[in-house]
């Protein structure tokens, strides 16, 4: 996928994260969900459609497999 233009608009960190910029943001964008670097706001973005990233979060809920 090629890259896409990125406003600084919509997005967001989890409340669970702390200040220490060591996580990621997240933005809903029409039936996408993009994602950056906190530490790196200007560079790439990863682009996931909407039931991927359901299915990327409820695996990272569930924790690792036995």
């Amino acid at each position: 996928m090629a890259p896409r233009p990125t406003p600084d608009r919509g997005w967001f960190k989890s409340s669970r994260s702390s200040n220490n910029a060591a996580c990621v943001e997240v933005r809903f964008v029409g039936g996408a969900v993009d994602v950056r670097d906190t530490k790196d706001r200007t560079g790439p973005t990863l682009a996931f459609d909407s039931r991927s990233w359901a299915s990327f979060v409820a695996g990272f809920k569930a924790g690792p497999a036995s």
